[in-house]
């Protein structure tokens, strides 16, 4: 099962939104494919425990988190193939990292883990936790937005991935991602 966590290759920029819950990352997601006329791969796990829950009134267990992995791969692949230019990531295998590390006692599968690292991105926006929480039924820590951002913080430092924080209103935010996305879709046509 582990080569159904591998991305396929691809010669698209590719980037992710990456951050706590509740702090824009869905709203951006699609602001940015609509802005490069692409697609945008949507978080799988919402879908997985949103339906989980619907059905037996149950949150996020550690068995969860493999299936909710492959399904966020198999999502970021397939839409790779239907893409221009530039992938937009709702999340990928290290914010799933990220999270069974901060609700599993510092536990991450080991294959999560491996494919969290190896999967590679151009860049990461991390979104900053000054939009409004909302509450939904996935969403449970409003009084922990500065310890959970300071994790996503501290694990893109920890893996030198290359990242910008997004802070602002929508149109802020909107405005610094297409500035860093045009740098790298310039860069990335050159020979």
């Amino acid at each position: 099962m582990e080569e159904k966590l591998g991305q396929e290759p691809s010669d698209l920029v590719k980037v992710v939104l990456f951050g706590p819950e509740s702090t824009g990352k869905t709203t951006l997601s699609q602001q940015l494919a609509r802005q490069y006329n692409t697609v945008w791969v949507p978080e799988y796990a919402r879908e997985y425990l949103q339906d989980k829950w619907n059905n037996e009134r149950k949150t996020c267990e550690p068995k969860d988190l493999l299936p909710i992995a492959r399904g966020q791969i198999r999502l970021e692949n397939d839409l790779t193939k239907k893409a221009s230019d530039v992938l937009i990531c709702d999340t990928d295998l290290l914010e799933t990292k990220v999270y069974s590390e901060a609700y599993y006692l510092g536990y991450c599968d080991p294959v999560l883990e491996k494919y969290a690292l190896q999967n590679s991105y151009d860049l990461y926006f991390l979104t900053y936790i000054d939009t409004p929480w909302e509450a939904d039924d996935l969403r449970d820590k409003p009084n922990e937005r500065e310890r959970m951002f300071e994790y996503f913080h501290d694990t893109l430092k920890r893996y030198d991935r290359n990242f910008v924080i997004l802070k602002g209103d929508k149109k802020t935010r909107l405005k610094t991602a297409v500035q860093h996305i045009d740098k790298l879709l310039l860069n990335h046509d050159r020979p």
